[in-house]
């Protein structure tokens, strides 16, 4: 599969937004499969309880290990509930991240990113002891509800960075 990338990378602040989702962890393998029935799971949820999606659908990587487990979040920005059990609010923190915004391989768009930012006086906000990342997202641009081919998605990585 190849990249396109349609903007970045580049550095943004963003303040910080409500988010409700679902987390839970999931190996590596098998993983967007994983992300493709929360999805489905959260829309029915926001649907069951009346409330529209205002912002973008997200996958959010708390714990990234490929050759193990990944502790994930799916969720929407810009909705404000209480949640259950199951769906949580949650925030995305303010800061400035990291930028990029393709369709194509995940992968690679991730590997440029991370090589741009090391290129950078800036790192990644991170909790080198447990492995976990403050702020990092995928946000996709594309509404999953609308469009399921995910060959023609549009995603945005934001990677939050240190202070």
């Amino acid at each position: 599969m190849t990249l396109d990338v349609s903007d970045g990378p580049r550095v943004e602040h963003r303040e910080a937004v409500p988010t409700l989702g679902i987390r839970l962890v999931t190996p590596f393998r098998g993983m967007l499969g994983t992300r493709d029935r929360l999805l489905d799971e959260l829309f029915t949820w926001l649907e069951g309880h009346d409330l529209q999606a205002e912002g973008p659908f997200f996958l959010r990587l708390h714990v990234v290990d490929m050759a193990a487990d990944m502790d994930i979040e799916v969720g929407v920005m810009g909705v404000t509930a209480d949640g259950d059990e199951r769906v949580r609010p949650g925030t995305v923190p303010a800061g400035d991240y990291a930028l990029l915004a393709y369709r194509g391989s995940s992968l690679q768009a991730n590997r440029m990113l991370q090589a741009w930012v090391g290129e950078t006086e800036r790192r990644f906000d991170t909790d080198p002891p447990s492995g976990a990342w403050v702020g990092r997202f995928e946000i996709l641009r594309t509404d999953p509800r609308l469009e399921r081919r995910k060959t023609v998605w549009t995603v945005e990585l934001a990677f939050l960075l240190e202070g």
